[in-house]
């Protein structure tokens, strides 16, 4: 098989002005809960890209984990490359990709931290392990071998035994989106493509050509 030649054809739902919400975060709440309903693996997961300081991209996918008028929330390493790219340059893209609803939502706009108080509750709610492994891995960072994480994994544990406070390299962060992007894919490649701007308190909703 010649990757060339990998083709689909996308027909199976639309996209335009009359149908979709005035507000990018309804239209983003109903495709979301819709990816949701349609068990679409991980429907949470999104691409998150950023930019170093010398100017090259980075992505990575992380899990959403909260969303509300003041943007997409999830949680990291602050210590992280991306944690550190962000510290540089407080800009970043979403990406969701919805491959069985022939779906994807792009998202770009400033990243803040959330509180210390959001992250304290956030971090509290994970199951124990996930919390014994934000302490055990230096997440980004060279290591000899698996060896490093089981070590640090046993380490904490036995230090923190079931209550293990959270790391203060670790937190919370939150893109405020002043851009979105709704695709949906179309046959022919004449695919829908909605983009929001925001403009003062409101948005700016445009058809772009696909």
């Amino acid at each position: 098989m010649n990757i060339a030649d990998l083709r689909k054809s996308y027909e199976k739902a639309e996209l335009n002005e009359n149908a979709s919400h005035a507000d990018p975060l309804q239209q983003f709440a109903q495709w979301l809960q819709e990816a949701i309903a349609a068990d679409v693996p991980e429907p949470n997961a999104m691409t998150l890209a950023t930019v170093a300081s010398n100017l090259r991209p980075s992505t990575r996918v992380v899990l959403i984990k909260g969303y509300d008028e003041r943007g997409i929330v999830w949680y990291t390493n602050y210590d992280s490359r991306k944690g550190q790219e962000l510290a540089g340059n407080p800009f970043a893209a979403l990406q969701f990709h919805w491959v069985e609803l022939e779906r994807v939502v792009r998202i770009e706009g400033r990243v803040e931290k959330v509180s210390d108080e959001q992250s304290d509750t956030y971090f509290h709610s994970r199951p124990l392990d996930s919390r014994i492994g934000a302490w055990a891995s230096p997440q980004s960072q060279v290591i000899d071998g698996r060896t490093v994480l089981v070590t640090n994994a046993a380490k904490y544990a036995a230090q923190f035994m079931l209550n293990p406070p959270r790391p203060p390299h670790w937190g919370g962060y939150r893109l405020v989106p002043d851009n979105w992007q709704f695709w949906q894919g179309r046959k022919s490649r004449l695919h829908d493509r909605l983009r929001y701007t925001q403009v003062g308190s409101g948005w700016l909703r445009e058809r772009l050509a696909p």
